[in-house]
């Protein structure tokens, strides 16, 4: 009996914590469809998809859109390269330094972003490079690989090393190997990897803000809409759009990677 209140008590709790995480999304949502010129006018008045009109009609908006996806799609891509090479040269080999390595592949997103954007910066400062695109790709992808990292590494781990062995026995060479037979196995691991790294780019601000200069991705657009109230409709739809781009591939990632070992993370 005591039991059974404990766990009805633990769920009431749960969803009461998603409920008050969450709760503060739906209002965005809410006041992005709202018909009212007021910012904080409480309840809605009414359902328009004006601001979207004028939201897409700014080339402000349009601009920031632009390059958050440019950056989001390099540093992705540059995470699936980096990181399944590093996550197959780890798994294959005993090397001496193999844990140093691992250690500095997961430090970026281990630390706080403020850190790792002042390290960025400084670095970039002692070379001589300004901050723009390019800075904030190289600041993207040192956390992006690691998501591909323990994505690919825990799928490696599941891979059963018979059928490497045979496809070698049966004459393979290295490349065949890989592609008829390595590669199959991390599809959905390596999908999954570029997902999130892609969502975790896009919404990216602490780092961004660090690297980018003059240049502004969206969530630094956001954060700069603080000081604009009058623009507070234009701003609820623009977060909408950044929740749903981000959302959806997490989820996505989380059904392809769910099922023990493979969720990424566990890696680590």
């Amino acid at each position: 009996m005591h039991s059974e209140q404990a766990s009805v008590g633990l769920r009431l709790a749960a969803w009461g914590g998603l409920v008050f995480l969450h709760f503060p999304i739906l209002i965005i949502v809410l006041y992005a469809f709202n018909t009212e010129d007021a910012a904080f006018s409480f309840p809605p008045k009414g359902f328009t998809l004006n601001w979207f009109a004028v939201a897409f009609a700014r080339p402000d908006v349009l601009d920031a859109i632009k390059l958050s996806l440019q950056v989001a799609c390099l540093a992705t891509l540059i995470a699936l390269v980096l990181g399944t090479l590093a996550s197959a040269a780890l798994y294959r080999r005993n090397f001496f330094g193999k844990e140093n390595i691992s250690l500095m592949l997961i430090l970026p997103i281990a630390l706080p972003g403020i850190i790792t954007g002042i390290a960025l910066l400084s670095a970039f400062k002692t070379l001589g490079i300004e901050p723009g695109v390019f800075t904030i790709v190289v600041g993207h992808a040192t956390f992006c690989v690691v998501i591909v990292y323990n994505n690919v590494i825990a799928r490696l781990r599941r891979t059963s090393q018979s059928l490497i062995e045979a496809s070698m026995d049966l004459g393979a060479d290295g490349w065949q190997t890989f592609r008829y037979i390595i590669l199959p196995n991390l599809g959905s691991a390596l999908l999954a990897g570029g997902m999130l790294a892609f969502a975790l780019s896009f919404d990216e601000i602490i780092v961004t803000t660090f690297t980018a200069g003059h240049e502004r991705t969206l969530p630094i657009w956001l954060l700069n809409q603080l000081s604009r109230p009058r623009d507070v409709p234009v701003t609820n739809v623009v977060a909408m759009l950044v929740m749903l781009v981000t959302m959806l591939p997490i989820l996505g990632a989380y059904y392809l990677t769910r099922g023990g070992e493979s969720v990424a993370g566990s890696g680590k």
